[in-house]
């Protein structure tokens, strides 16, 4: 069976399309958030542009953020104030366009002191000092007061509020001793990315017919004014001319460079950190937190966060500077790391390694700085335009840095800085588009009146129906008309999905390998649900749908189990591996 995405093309009519394509105006290399956001803002415009990703969508750094949206609190603090105001702009649009999987974050930050770290605020805002030090709650107030001022536009957040050492104990009585005060304030989480990434993807193509969006394709060479590609799937390859090609690969920019241009060419760009989190099974840490998160300094100064996560606990994150983008392992170190941070706000709560149920770890795509903290390294994003020569006739344009929270913007900008080539010129702003299934959803009020309507209109029972709004939104309603259309039942070891529903995803999304489901379809590795069982009849369900034998069936699956236990730390899954292959069609 073909897979089907939105625009109605399978992989093999994208992989014909392409073979069609010998000249194109603008290749976009990357397929995370900031390559997919500027995929859109050009398809919008009318441009036919090409996205390619070497894996899957979201699948680096863009799958391993620490699941907020906001707008950068700690960056008043090195003066990043234009940024501050971006991202609380962003994050407000994103409340508002994907509301489906964006939503408000109720914050609370422990503090030790009232007047400490005045004097360390002071220089490091000066650009005197980089020392990471602790801040007292006057420090604290004042960043969000400023916070505060940015919101105040969009209203749609409550202010800040600062609470004394007797009402902080009795909110939060398991914070540790030194806690002395606490402040509250709002940002937003979102609770599938992925998921989001890809309805930017569909979004794009529903909107430009010509617009044409493969992952598992990689650029290898370039040559004689022309770009090679080569099919992971298949192997095959292809060879094509482009005027303008984006550069979004992020922590893989300057590998990417020297393919494109040559090795060391252009000079060293990104100047990556490693951010690790965790997904902790803990119901003792869980009602803790009362439904917000906690952002909090560590001993260091460092800040961490804790929030509810699919009714677990994600903590996090690492700050390591690295130089190698595939470096993305959760190591032991920063286990203890985490956990001790952990323990330094809650010291009565014990997480055992058993109780660890997820890892994960990205590279943020940082511009190269000689800051000996990591923490100082901007946040910001740039271009970087490098003309085309003679050897070299398209022109490269480089997308360094990011937040997740300023997709959007920095896609925008990308954008126009195309269209400058091109000479074309802006026709729709994305500013207050919706995305996806955040298009045409229903106001919270009116949500429960829209199910019962669409379990009665598709014979489908209201809790199913209810589960499937929160994971897609207002597309709910294209997996309601492809679920009807056979018999569908639960998946045999996790009945809150159904094989219609794995089955939706497989034909519309560009899914080619389990990983691809498990992990960034869907929320079921994060949330600490994988089983040995449940792998299988994942991988079988998927080997059915394509086609394939036993042979092929079996090495995605062991591919499967060791890349969940090298890059998520379930070791545990890995040891189950069967020698002797399964019947795909067991699902």
């Amino acid at each position: 069976m073909l897979d089907n995405d939105a625009s109605g093309r399978g992989r093999a009519e994208r992989l014909a399309e392409l073979r069609r394509r010998h000249e194109i105006p603008v290749l976009i290399v990357g397929g995370g958030i900031n390559g997919i956001s500027t995929f859109r803002e050009l398809a919008l415009q009318g441009i036919p542009a090409l996205l390619v990703e070497q894996r899957d969508w979201c699948q680096g750094a863009s799958g391993a953020l620490s699941r907020m949206i906001h707008g950068g609190l700690r960056y008043l603090e090195t003066g990043e104030f234009a940024l501050v105001k971006e991202s609380v702009t962003e994050r407000d649009r994103l409340l508002k366009n994907a509301p489906h999987y964006v939503q408000p974050l109720r914050t609370t930050v422990p503090i030790d002191a009232y007047g400490s770290g005045l004097i360390n605020a002071g220089k490091r805002f000066l650009g005197l000092s980089e020392r990471p030090a602790r801040r007292g709650a006057l420090v604290i107030k004042a960043g969000l007061t400023l916070y505060d001022l940015y919101t105040r536009e969009s209203g749609v957040m409550p202010r800040h509020q600062l609470a004394g050492g007797r009402a902080t104990r009795r909110r939060w009585p398991g914070f540790n001793d030194w806690v002395k005060c606490s402040a509250t304030y709002y940002d937003a989480w979102i609770n599938y990315p992925e998921r989001l990434g890809y309805e930017l993807i569909e979004d794009a193509q529903r909107a430009n017919s010509q617009a044409l969006a493969l992952n598992y394709l990689c650029v290898e060479s370039a040559a004689d004014g022309r770009i090679g590609l080569r099919d992971a799937v298949t192997g095959e390859r292809f060879s094509l001319a482009a005027q303008v090609v984006v550069n979004a690969t992020g922590a893989w920019i300057d590998q990417l460079n020297g393919v494109l241009i040559s090795p060391g060419g252009t000079g060293k760009m990104i100047g990556g950190t490693k951010g690790s989190h965790l997904i902790v099974r803990s119901p003792e840490l869980l009602a803790a937190l009362q439904d917000g998160m906690v952002y909090y300094e560590n001993q260091e100064g460092r800040v961490c966060i804790l929030f509810p996560y699919f009714g677990n606990v994600l903590v996090g994150s690492t700050d390591i500077r690295t130089d190698d983008p595939n470096d993305v392992i959760c190591g032991a170190d920063e286990v203890r790391y985490i956990l001790d941070s952990l323990r330094f706000v809650f010291p009565h709560i014990t997480i055992a390694d058993r109780d660890i149920l997820y890892t994960f770890g990205g590279i943020r795509p940082l511009p190269i700085s000689d800051s000996a903290i990591n923490g100082r390294i901007s946040r910001n994003h740039s271009l970087k335009t490098l003309a085309a020569t003679l050897g070299r006739p398209f022109t490269t344009l480089c997308l360094i840095g990011g937040k997740w929270t300023t997709f959007r913007a920095f896609g925008e900008q990308a954008a126009d800085r195309v269209l400058a080539l091109l000479g074309e010129r802006r026709r729709v702003s994305t500013a207050d588009m919706a995305i996806g299934g955040g298009r045409d959803l229903p106001a919270p009020g009116a949500r429960a009146a829209w199910i019962d309507g669409l379990a009665t209109q598709y014979g489908v029972a209201r809790e199913q129906v209810t589960r499937w709004a929160a994971r897609y939104g207002s597309r709910v309603t294209l997996l309601l008309a492809f679920a009807v259309r056979s018999p569908d039942r639960p998946l045999r070891h996790q009945s809150d999905y159904t094989v219609n529903e794995l089955r939706w995803l497989i034909i519309n999304e560009q899914v080619e390998l389990p990983e691809d489901l498990l992990v960034r379809r869907t929320s079921l590795a994060i949330a600490g649900l994988l089983t040995p069982e449940l792998v299988k009849e994942i991988t079988a369900l998927l080997g059915a749908e394509r086609g394939w034998d036993s042979r092929q069936a079996q090495g995605n699956l062991r591919l499967t189990f060791e890349r969940l236990a090298g890059y998520h730390g379930l070791s545990a899954l890995a040891e189950s591996v069967i020698e002797d292959p399964f019947d795909v069609s067991e699902s």
